[in-house]
């Protein structure tokens, strides 16, 4: 029992101070912090209880192997967090196609430090193996371990009955993982996390047409109409849509060491003629499914899932996306680019479910060693080589829809020797002084990119939309950016650090230049339907045109943050956005904005969960998207080719055939 109760003291010190100096938790007051401080003691209880069933020695080694995964799995989590600002999931971990080139990122958010989270372990290890020889072989009365299993549980009753007393309904209203961990510990999260998973699994068995009723409903009241002055403008272009990876709108105009970082996106935005609109209060609202939920969100105009990626744990799921949208209204050919392995994220598999008809993947590029760093190719050589594809797209008599995704400006932010054109910051965060230095290659990529569109003649009858994905740099760098910013990085000022940009040009269209409407990644779909002239009336989206002046200026994130002109509400507060301090008595209309996002957000779980989109026809003449129909990589379009001509030759013999014959019966007449 001693050496059970030294293990537990450890555990329950080690995982307190992970929980103060690891994780931003946003504790506010002594009884969260009470909590943040008590609630590693139940999973303790419990967990490291489960050893005192054995006896002797094996007692001993049962309770060095928990530890050991009770270890792992915080430093697992501390890892993950330092990344994606949040924690790993059964809908993480199940995402294994990715575990490769995140392992690449995952070694590089090591700290020399974090040897000390095995101490603890170190010190029970060298005590068993020097008293394990005087260890009595019986075994305790099965009332001990009962007793403080029993115990464990008693001590999360209390845990959760408090915790309930500071925000009530804590497991009804699950948006923000932050909250579960502060209120009950990482290993209840995952325990509850885990139940969730199978809870959601089994909604698509029992989901039937009448649970999408509620969602049109709601979906038809928030609608949009169209601006009659921009409705159609783009009919009939081509559509070039530009992933920046990991780009954040602070990058546009930031000057480092006296020059601009991004000096060809900032002439983009600060341009006379105003070819472009440059929204410079667009969010992103994607959560840990980062690149894949930003592809979801800009394709569907739902939102991801607030663990883990709807394109691993929904791929299978019918969607009504944008490139099928082109494609049965307008006849649009579809192509994504992406120098990486075509099963990353599950792409090779959901982008047929969007309708997607070609995917350019890591075998259609030269991945020598020299081109490829990071996530696979470099951007420069990535729209280099992709060009003669795009020229044999543009070859068609049909328009197509083209989505380049970029790979460089990804953590860790690195580059071959030679190839930074800009010093990095000195801030002493490598990430953070990094950043700035691949975001100047994928400016230079972006620049030589639309070189070659004007040199190839693509440029002029195609619309050019360009948005950032996600966040790059997490809150594990406030520090740094305080420096960056000028500025303290408080919550709310985190929350403004989610904006992307996002910009578009239409040919023929006058631009805006800078709007300052408030919006999202959920608003991108209705805004090019509507451009291409097709009404978003029909379909089920989150989001509104941003053209239109009916546009629902509010933006919600997944964790249920959204962002206003006039005012935030972030991590369960209420901000003036021009003090920048709390409201401490929130208005009616307030409320009733939060209360909408999370029914919102609520909604977008039932579609996914329930796959409620497989009940809903948007129109007589919309025909479900058939997988089956795509075949991706190469080798399958050289097989598909080969099977074309084959076909082609065989129907012109029939035909040559036929012919024969019809001039014989003519002689023989």
């Amino acid at each position: 029992m001693g050496f059970f109760l030294l293990a537990l003291v450890l555990f329950w010190m080690k995982t307190y101070i992970i929980y103060i100096s690891e994780f931003n938790l946003g504790v506010t007051n002594l009884l969260q912090h009470f909590l943040l401080f008590i609630n590693p003691l139940s999973s303790g209880l419990i967990l490291l209880g489960l050893a005192l069933f054995f006896k002797g020695k094996r007692f001993g080694i049962a309770l060095l192997i928990i530890d050991s995964l009770l270890t792992l799995f915080m430093y697992a989590n501390i890892v993950f967090y330092r990344e994606y600002s949040s924690f790993i999931t059964i809908q993480t971990l199940m995402q294994t196609d990715n575990a490769g080139s995140i392992g690449k990122s995952f070694l590089g958010l090591a700290e020399w430090y974090d040897v000390f989270y095995a101490l603890d372990l170190i010190i029970l290890a060298v005590l068993f193996f020097k008293r394990k020889a005087v260890w009595s072989p019986a075994r305790l009365s099965f009332k001990k371990p009962f007793a403080v299993l029993a115990t464990g549980v008693l001590v999360f009753a209390g845990n959760l009955g408090l915790a309930e007393i500071d925000r009530p309904q804590l497991l009804e209203r699950v948006f923000d993982n932050n909250y579960i961990v502060k209120y009950l510990g990482a290993p209840n999260f995952a325990v509850f996390n885990t139940v969730q998973s199978v809870k959601a699994n089994a909604k698509r068995s029992m989901a039937s047409s009448e649970d999408v009723t509620e969602v049109e409903n709601y979906t038809d009241k928030k609608y949009a109409e169209p601006n009659e002055k921009y409705f159609g403008k783009a009919e009939g272009k081509n559509i070039i849509k530009i992933h920046l990876e990991s780009f954040q709108s602070f990058l546009i105009d930031y000057k480092l060491h006296g020059e601009e970082v991004t000096p060809f996106l900032n002439s983009l935005v600060h341009d006379d003629s105003k070819n472009f609109t440059y929204f410079d209060n667009f969010f992103h609202q994607t959560e840990q499914g980062k690149t894949a939920d930003a592809e979801l969100l800009l394709d569907t105009s739902l939102y991801g899932l607030p663990q883990g990626s709807a394109f691993v744990t929904k791929g299978s799921n019918t969607y009504q996306a944008l490139p099928a949208i082109l494609d049965q209204k307008q006849d649009y050919t579809s192509a994504v680019f992406h120098g990486d392995e075509g099963s990353f994220w599950n792409r090779d598999k959901v982008y047929k479910q969007l309708g997607i008809d070609k995917f350019y993947e890591s075998s259609y590029y030269d991945m020598s060693e020299d081109k490829v760093i990071n996530y696979g190719l470099k951007d420069k050589p990535f729209f280099k080589q992709s060009m003669p594809m795009l020229e044999d797209l543009a070859q068609k008599d049909e328009p197509f829809y083209a989505h380049m995704m970029t790979l460089t400006h990804h953590y860790p932010f690195v580059l071959d020797e030679g190839e930074a054109s800009i010093e990095p910051a000195e801030t002493g965060d490598g990430t953070v002084d990094r950043y700035f230095q691949t975001a100047r290659y994928l400016d230079e990529a972006l620049k030589q990119f639309f070189d070659d569109l004007k040199e190839k003649g693509l440029y002029e009858d195609s619309v050019i939309m360009i948005y950032g994905d996600h966040n790059g740099i997490s809150e594990n760098h406030n520090r740094a950016m305080s420096e960056i910013t000028g500025e303290e990085i408080t919550p709310l000022k985190n929350a403004n650090l989610q904006r992307v940009p996002y910009m578009i040009r239409v040919p023929g269209m006058e631009g805006q230049g800078t709007n300052h409407e408030y919006s999202g990644m959920t608003d991108v779909v209705p805004t090019m339907l509507h451009l291409l002239g097709i009404d978003s009336k029909k379909y089920i989206q989150f989001g509104t045109d941003m053209f239109s002046d009916e546009h629902k200026d509010f933006v919600p994130f997944r964790n249920g943050s959204f962002m206003t002109e006039e005012y935030s509400y972030v991590q369960e507060v209420f901000y003036d956005n021009d003090t920048g301090e709390p409201i401490e008595e929130p208005t009616k209309e307030m409320k009733e904005k939060r209360d909408q996002v999370l029914y919102e957000l609520s909604l977008n779980d039932e579609v996914l969960n329930g796959d409620l989109l497989r009940f809903y026809e948007p129109s007589e003449d919309w025909e479900p998207v058939d997988p089956n129909e795509y075949q991706y990589g190469k080798d399958n379009e050289e097989s598909t080719e080969e099977k074309n001509t084959e076909k082609e030759s065989t129907e012109d013999n029939n035909k040559e055939e036929a012919e024969d014959t019809d001039n014989n019966d003519e002689n023989n007449s």
